[in-house]
């Protein structure tokens, strides 16, 4: 199929994105005006301006609706805080429907604070994040599995960002819930993107990167057998990304590799998997095809890396 026939396809589609979605806050900051503390002696950051976007899960959401994605939602855990109501606004207004988000009180959203330095427009100081390291409570578990269970969408896309060991919103339970859709509905697409836990799902289309692709086929296998991987996991596709060299795609035809675009200088490469995941995913559904999945996903992430942030790709600069 070609790219045009692709994207026509996406405005017919429901998507879910569960997983860790999360606020960026970025932050620009003058440091002509970092006055010492009257009270201790330390320099201020002075922050002059603020914008926020969704993150994480939110990025590739950010990403399905400027691909042209027909409906979109987002599962996972919300603060009952200021951070949260910025969250809910964000997605709102890039037509991303907030309303699966369980509120947890008590709990910090997840958020990124980014410093970019007014004078350079380089971000030039360490990131403040707000994270929750304590298991997720029961009660918000049960409610996000019930919300998945209860789950009827063309696409669904699992991002498991969270890098401590507890924490994250994609639990045991969590899993096994996406498990059983993938099972049970085929003809939705599970995509899933894990950061630290790649070798636990089954029956899904799963895309790591490759420094997590071989320390979880390590952690699986003993050692890195992609095609063995997929064999044992049974799934429908494994799509591990190489960054500027594409991606190698492992499936019933065996492994083949999708090349990506030559890109001299990349503007930003931040937030490039998830939206190869967004574009992937959607063409997937669309294609039925790993490797046109993989192009697709390659040709998307072609042009955010020359945005700076985490950019999007829109259906004009594809075509």
């Amino acid at each position: 199929m070609t790219t045009a026939e692709i994207l026509a396809a996406f405005p017919a589609l429901r998507v879910l994105v569960v997983g860790d979605v999360c606020l960026d806050r970025w932050c620009t900051y003058d440091p002509a005006l970092a006055d010492p503390s009257r009270e201790t002696g330390i320099a201020r950051t002075a922050v002059v301006a603020t914008e926020v976007t969704p993150g994480a899960a939110g990025t590739i959401a950010n990403n399905l609706a400027a691909l042209g994605a027909g409906r979109i939602d987002v599962l996972g855990m919300v603060g009952d805080d200021g951070f949260g109501y910025e969250l809910r606004r964000a997605l709102a207004a890039r037509g991303i429907s907030p309303d699966l988000l369980v509120n947890a009180p008590g709990i910090p959203t997840f958020t990124y604070t980014k410093l970019l330095n007014a004078a350079t427009g380089e971000e030039d100081l360490p990131r403040v994040d707000f994270v929750y390291t304590r298991p997720l409570p029961e009660a918000v578990e049960r409610e996000i599995v019930s919300r998945l269970d209860d789950a009827r969408y063309d696409v669904i896309l699992v991002s498991d960002q969270a890098e401590t060991a507890q924490g994250g919103v994609v639990t045991n339970a969590v899993r096994d819930a996406v498990e059983r859709i993938a099972a049970a509905q085929r003809e939705t697409v599970v995509w899933v993107d894990s950061r630290l836990r790649a070798e636990l799902f089954r029956n899904v289309v799963l895309k790591p990167n490759q420094q997590e692709a071989e320390a979880a086929c390590r952690r699986l296998l003993g050692r890195i057998d992609y095609s063995g991987w997929r064999r044992a996991a049974d799934l429908r596709a494994l799509i591990v990304t190489h960054g500027a060299e594409g991606a190698l795609v492992v499936d019933d035809a065996g492994e083949r590799w999708s090349k990506s675009r030559h890109i001299e200088k990349p503007v930003d490469i931040c937030g490039a998997g998830d939206s190869f995941s967004a574009g992937g995913a959607l063409a997937f559904r669309v294609t039925r095809d790993a490797l046109q999945s993989a192009d697709f996903g390659n040709r998307v992430a072609s042009v955010t890396v020359m945005k700076k942030g985490t950019g999007t790709a829109s259906p004009a600069e594809l075509c």
